[in-house]
Order: C-alpha cells, then sequence, then structure tokens
C-alpha cells in the first residue's frame, strides 16, 4: 500500500491511476491524517461477489432455526 500527501497525488494524478490499475491501494492523507483510499474496481468487484457467494453458500447448508409465529400485521404497524 502506498501513501501520498494531497498535493502530491494532484500533482501526479495520472502515475497514481497507472499503479492503481497495477493493482496498487494508495491512501492520500492531508495534514497527516489518512482522508481518502483509492483502489481497483476490479479487486473490489471481485471481493463482493466472492463474499455474495460465501454468505449463500453458508445460508444454503444452515438450518433453519427458531419457529415464526407472527403475522404481516405484527410486523408493519401500516395499518390506518
Amino acid at each position: 500500500m502506498k501513501t501520498i500527501t494531497a498535493s502530491n497525488a494532484n500533482r501526479k494524478f495520472s502515475s497514481l491511476l497507472r499503479d492503481v490499475n497495477n493493482g496498487e491501494d494508495i491512501t492520500i492523507t492531508s495534514r497527516g491524517k489518512p482522508v481518502a483510499k483509492i483502489i481497483p474496481v476490479k479487486s473490489t468487484v471481485m471481493q463482493k461477489k466472492a463474499m455474495k457467494n460465501l454468505l449463500l453458500s453458508r445460508l444454503k447448508t444452515q438450518a433453519v432455526t427458531g419457529f415464526r409465529n407472527w403475522t404481516r400485521d405484527e410486523l408493519y404497524d401500516d395499518v390506518l
């Protein structure tokens, strides 16, 4: 992971985009504090898909617990 100041990021934005395109995460700081993070889109999309698939596979193998003895009216207070 690369860290760069906001002013340097402004000056070297094209270079930063090339680095991100090559898979690097970049944290941008202002006055010494992290304020933004630039990450490759591909990794985020792939990570979300992987986490969704993991959750769905876990839910499919998990046994149903509890007894649902409530009605729709008890859940939603939209009766006028």
